[in-house]
C-alpha cells in the first residue's frame, strides 16, 4: 500500500516510518512534488487535518493522510493550541514558540498541559479521524536535545523527563503522535 503523508516536517517523517509496517511506503508531499504551503485554515486542529488530507487527495490523486498538533495550555486557556506553529508569528519559528510560551508561563502555578494529535486518513474518498492525546506539565525551562517544537519543555505526566531529554522509541511510546499513529496503523491493518 501506498501512502502520503501530507508533511514537509523531517522529524515527523522519521517517527512515522519508525512506527509503520513494512507493507505501507510512506510517501511524503516532497515525494510527491508537492512544494506548496498547503493552507491550515480552520480554527480546529481536527479541521486543519481534514483540510490537509482533502487538499492532496484532491489535487495529487494519492490516498494520504495529515495530522495537526497543538499543544493546549490550561493556564493559558487552550493557548497555543491550533496555533501552536506560529504561536510567536507567522515564520513558524520553534524557539521563538517556546521562548514566548516559557516568558507567558511565567509566574503560573497551574503547568497542566496537553497535546492533542488528530490524524485524517483520506482513503479511497473515505475519511477516517485518529487522535491521541499526551498529558503533563511545562516546565520552567527548557530541557534536552532531542525531538522538537515545544518538546523540551513538555514534561510528560508520571515522567520527570521532558520529551526532549528521551531517545525517539521512548517518545513514541507515550506521545500524542505515537497514540494517534497507532490508532491509524491499527485501521490500516484490518
Amino acid at each position: 500500500m501506498e501512502l502520503v503523508f501530507a508533511t514537509h516536517n523531517k522529524n515527523k517523517l522519521i517517527e512515522i516510518k519508525a512506527l509503520l509496517p513494512s507493507h505501507i511506503k510512506l510517501l511524503s508531499l516532497d515525494d510527491i512534488g508537492c512544494t506548496e504551503e498547503i493552507p491550515e485554515t480552520a480554527d480546529t486542529i481536527d479541521g486543519n487535518a481534514i483540510l490537509k488530507a482533502e487538499y492532496v487527495r484532491h489535487r495529487y490523486g494519492y490516498d494520504c493522510f495529515a495530522d495537526d498538533t497543538g499543544l493546549e495550555v490550561e493556564a493559558l486557556a487552550g493557548a497555543p493550541g491550533v496555533y501552536s506553529a506560529r504561536y510567536a508569528g507567522d515564520d513558524k519559528d520553534p524557539k521563538e514558540n517556546v521562548k514566548k510560551l516559557l516568558k507567558q508561563m511565567k509566574g503560573k502555578e497551574n503547568r497542566n498541559a496537553r497535546f492533542k494529535t488528530v490524524i485524517a486518513l483520506n482513503l479511497k474518498d473515505n475519511e477516517n479521524l485518529f487522535t491521541g492525546i499526551c498529558k503533563g506539565r511545562i516546565t520552567t525551562e527548557e530541557r534536552g536535545e532531542n525531538g522538537f517544537g515545544y518538546d523540551p519543555v513538555f514534561q510528560p505526566k508520571g515522567h520527570q523527563r521532558t520529551f526532549a531529554e528521551m531517545d525517539l522509541s521512548e517518545k513514541s511510546e507515550l506521545s500524542h503522535r505515537g497514540k494517534a499513529f497507532r490508532a491509524l496503523i491499527s485501521y490500516l491493518s484490518k
